[in-house]
């Protein structure tokens, strides 16, 4: 049975999801308070396997529970469900990794097939099967089966959906990709929002990876168009960040 652990400190709001979710055969545990929650996610055994979340709490705010489960455990799903709106809020969101933000009020059904996707996508979030399962450019090595990544022998760890942003790339070497369809293709955001999370995941990918990420030699701006990854790392000329 998949375990999902609910981070609610609205009484009405958690009692009825966590009954809609048990109806869909769900184990769930609910927590309406950021040290209960990280408490939860250490000690769970089995492990949950996904994390539904409010921002608005009343110890810690979502955002620094976010940034507590990443540093314990960086595959876990996270589902964001908050009646914050703004665009800097789901950016904000997105930059500490989660991997789908949905806005109150919200659709029921929805929301619990959102939930299924992302179970099935990334059963505790391994990365999605790709033709290269290993990839080296520059002085970086990725072992996508593993799910590790160096850099001159260096350990670099990635968060899910920078490995998985990655991961598009590689499967796109030399092809444009438009920041709509990055997010569509990452963040399963359909229609997209305007956002600069795509921008800067991509920064922190250079940052990862480029040995001068102002001047990139693999994750390349293409102007008015989007990012291409370059494994040979030619550098262009038409940079538009």
């Amino acid at each position: 049975m998949r375990r999902l652990l609910i981070v609610e400190d609205e009484d009405h709001l958690a009692l009825g999801l966590k009954f809609n979710f048990e109806a869909e055969g769900y184990d769930v545990t609910v927590a309406t308070n950021g040290v209960d929650a990280i408490e939860i996610m250490r000690t769970a055994d089995p492990p949950m396997e996904l994390v539904v979340l409010d921002l608005m709490l009343p110890d810690m705010s979502g955002y620094e529970i976010c940034e507590a489960i990443r540093a314990d455990n960086y595959e876990v799903p996270i589902l964001v469900l908050s009646a914050r709106t703004l665009a800097e809020d789901k950016t904000r969101a997105f930059d500490l990794g989660i991997d789908q933000y949905v806005t109150k009020p919200f659709n029921l059904p929805e929301l619990i097939s959102r939930v299924r996707s992302l179970i099935k996508r990334r059963p505790i979030a391994r990365p999605v099967a790709i033709e290269k399962e290993f990839i080296e450019f520059g002085k970086v090595k990725v072992n996508f089966r593993r799910y590790e990544a160096t850099v001159d022998g260096e350990s670099r760890k990635l968060t899910p959906m920078e490995m998985k942003l990655l991961q598009l790339f590689v499967q796109n070497e030399g092809v444009v990709l438009s920041r709509k369809e990055i997010l569509a293709k990452v963040w399963d955001m359909d229609p997209p929002p305007e956002t600069r999370t795509v921008d800067n995941f991509v920064m922190r990918l250079r940052k990862h990876f480029e040995d001068d990420p102002a001047n990139p030699r693999f994750f390349q701006s293409v102007r008015g168009a989007g990012y291409r990854f370059i494994s040979r790392g030619v550098v262009v000329s038409d940079e538009d960040e």
